[in-house]
């Protein structure tokens, strides 16, 4: 039978081993696991077949002995002599965290969803409020006591190390960036500024306050939140993108993206800082700015407009509701592995006629259910009984648009447990009843921009 070593080592020395190099000492632990271990300590692992270097390390195991420059590296070793150490596994245990971006759409969504789950935890957030950031998607936490807004650029290094400082962050969520594909192609420089240069601020400010005030290093972690759109664009019948597909961005949002990707990477293998990256396919829900596909045509139909459908409509996503996309970010956060990227998907691919055609319906089906809504939106077609549907316009395809894109979600599926729990029916269905819920929220929001 196997057995799992747990090595005591700095950051930088982990990074060593985890490439493969051999480390300077022996292992100053042997462990070997047990049946009474949790059961949801490692889901994704199990006793079942030990032989094979797969086994389940208890949230005790990594508690036991963890101080200061201490972390722990677990690697199964059984009759398969695993020798790209894929058994890794690690556990870190989040207190305090900055959220950059979290007065905007998934960043809001993942501060709601964290201290619904985490309530003793402290979180802060870090915001510009630039056109897509809005304080009103906080408003249900702004009245916690652990909550903490800072209207602030993640571009400014010295409000970044003080923000580390006295609020003792050991967790960086970091969702800030411009994201809005249109946009990038009429003009790049705020994509570059916030996505690049914003990115290398955060991770010098991390390296200064976690890495470089002595010989202790307290257990900390920066994840960031990509998208699988630094992959490029994939044919009919090519393989879903995986952690390991080549980068290869076909728009400057993207391209911003890619670079701010590798930064995190060299933080990490460079310094040794403990960093953790997730790629997502697109998400839907409840505070999404109206310029993106499913809000857009939620709000045009509330309002009689043009439905504008890019080219013949065919171009394919994959969709995943953003509560999904907080769970999977979770799981990565506090199971991850150091210097590990993580595809989060829905597995959902979409046309995106299809996914008008499908609100078009679920719009219709609501004001025949209630019949309010023909007086709150007298401009809607089905207020007069017509068909949403009607209002589909196509239009000119944008330059460099991809035609597919689809993630393959395995990797935090076999390592973290991860799934989608919420089905695209469900979840449309309950995003076109938040945005009939909440008209003053998009009308406000839209005014602003």
């Amino acid at each position: 039978m196997g057995h799992l070593s747990l090595l005591r080592e700095p950051f930088h020395e982990l990074a060593r081993i985890r490439r493969g190099h051999r480390s300077g000492g022996p292992p100053l632990w042997d462990y070997r696991p047990t049946r009474d271990d949790p059961p949801d300590s490692n889901p994704g692992l199990s006793h079942s077949n030990p032989t094979a270097g797969e086994f389940r390390i208890g949230l005790q195991s990594f508690k036991n002995g963890i101080r200061d420059r201490t972390t722990f590296l677990g690697i199964g070793i059984g009759r398969r002599n695993r020798k790209d150490f894929k058994g890794i596994l690690m556990s870190h245990n989040p207190k305090s965290l900055l959220v950059t971006g979290g007065a905007g759409f998934i960043g809001a969504n993942f501060v709601h969803y964290w201290l619904e789950r985490y309530p003793d935890h402290r979180i802060v957030v870090l915001d510009a409020l630039t056109y897509a950031g809005n304080l009103e998607n906080l408003d249900p936490v702004r009245k916690n006591p652990s909550f903490r807004f800072v209207h602030g650029d993640i571009r400014d290094f010295d409000l970044v190390v003080r923000l580390l400082r006295e609020e003792e962050i050991d967790t960086i969520v970091h969702f800030a960036a411009e994201s809005h594909v249109d946009r990038s192609i009429q003009g790049a420089d705020a994509f570059i500024d916030t996505n690049v240069l914003g990115t290398h601020t955060l991770l010098k400010a991390a390296k200064a306050v976690w890495l470089d005030r002595g010989p202790s290093v307290r257990p900390h972690r920066f994840h960031h939140v990509s998208t699988d759109e630094v992959y490029g664009t994939l044919g009919p019948a090519d393989s879903p993108f995986r952690e390991t597909t080549a980068y290869a961005p076909n728009s400057p949002y993207a391209a911003s993206k890619a670079a701010s990707d590798h930064l995190v990477r060299a933080w990490h293998h460079t310094y040794g800082l403990d960093t953790t990256t997730s790629n997502c396919s697109n998400n839907y829900g409840p505070y999404h700015f109206p310029e993106k596909l499913i809000p857009l045509m939620i709000v045009n139909i509330l309002e009689g407009k043009p439905l504008p459908v890019y080219g013949d409509g065919m171009q394919v996503r994959d969709w995943l509701h953003v509560e999904d996309h907080c769970r999977g970010i979770d799981r990565v956060i506090r199971r991850g592995a150091p210097g590990e990227t993580y595809n989060i998907g829905g597995s959902n691919e979409q046309p995106n006629m299809t996914i008008v055609n499908r609100l078009c319906r679920l719009t219709d089906e609501a004001f025949e259910d209630t019949p309010g809504l023909k007086q709150r939106f007298p401009k809607a077609p089905p207020a007069d009984g017509q068909l949403s549907a009607q209002l589909i316009t196509h239009v000119t395809d944008r330059p460099g648009h991809d035609r597919r894109y689809a993630i393959n979600a395995e990797k935090a599926r076999n390592e973290l447990g991860y799934r989608p729990e919420i089905t695209f029916e469900a979840g449309l269905k309950k995003t076109l009843h938040w945005y009939l819920e909440n008209e003053t929220w998009w009308r406000h929001v839209k005014g602003k921009a």
